[in-house]
């Protein structure tokens, strides 16, 4: 018999502990400190990492930390690029520091005027120069012609660039199904084109979209309420086989809805 998926959720990082047993989940994703911010990890919960860590083994939980959304080691812009790379290290230290399985990071893009090349060029560099203590899992993004993780073509390219960089064993991928239908990959296929890429999928964001196929568009919906062919979304997490984190609208009541919504299917 196949071993069952194991399926969490995106949390607020007061409590993962309370947010994952709420849920009943074997694994939580959580911000440390502000997605939206430069200043770096803060610990929310009480008694802090070392605590959290322990709570976490003893509680049998899965942690894994996404990176601020302003983390774009790619650009050619030198004010953006050089705090996104400290920024990553910090949290790279800091998802250690709680024993997290990875963390995920947006792969980010170049301006309109910019070679695409030079962005690609940016990964090599950031992976040669982070000390990637945990798996660092890239993430496909949904908009943005000049985006390093939208098309499979550009993440081909982003993987040749950095297959060579002094870290590359410890880099993955995080494939969000959302961001890959409103980014207009075929999700008939996209497990396999993108295996065919990275040669592993190390964790799935779940996730329906409020929008149409190719639309570009980054807006979450709740499982089978959304515009992604629901046969498709169990498809992928099923032939990915990978743990699975629902970034979906909604506290415990919804979420444990989408876990009981993707078990039927999966």
């Amino acid at each position: 018999m196949a071993t069952a998926i194991p399926i969490g959720a995106h949390v607020d990082q007061t409590d993962p502990i309370a947010e994952a047993a709420a849920r009943q989940a074997p694994l939580v994703q959580f911000f440390l400190g502000d997605p939206q911010s430069y200043k770096g990890p803060a610990w929310a919960y009480e008694g802090g990492p070392e605590q959290l860590r322990a709570d976490a083994e003893a509680a049998g939980v899965d942690l894994y930390v996404h990176a601020p959304y302003l983390v774009n080691v790619a650009t050619t812009n030198n004010r953006i690029r050089i705090p996104s790379r400290k920024l990553l290290q910090q949290h790279v230290d800091a998802a250690a520091l709680i024993g997290a399985k990875g963390l995920i990071v947006h792969g980010g893009h170049v301006n309109k005027a910019d070679d695409p090349a030079k962005g690609f060029d940016n990964w090599r560099k950031a992976i040669d120069q982070t000390d990637l203590k945990v798996p660092l899992l890239i993430e496909n993004t949904a908009g943005g012609d000049n985006a390093m993780a939208r098309y499979l073509d550009r993440i081909g390219m982003v993987w040749d660039a950095i297959s060579g960089a002094e870290g590359f064993d410890d880099v993955g991928f995080c494939l969000d199904t959302c961001h890959a239908h409103a980014g207009g990959m075929d999700l008939e296929s996209v497990v396999d084109d993108v295996r065919a890429i990275t040669g592993r999928i190390d964790l799935i964001h779940c996730n329906d979209s409020r929008d149409e196929a190719d639309s570009g568009a980054d807006r979450h919906e709740s499982l089978g309420a959304g515009k992604v062919d629901p046969d498709l979304l169990a498809s992928v997490v099923r032939d990915a086989g990978a743990p699975v984190v629902c970034e979906t609208p909604g506290g415990p009541e919804q979420h444990l809805a989408d876990f009981a919504w993707l078990r039927e299917r999966v």
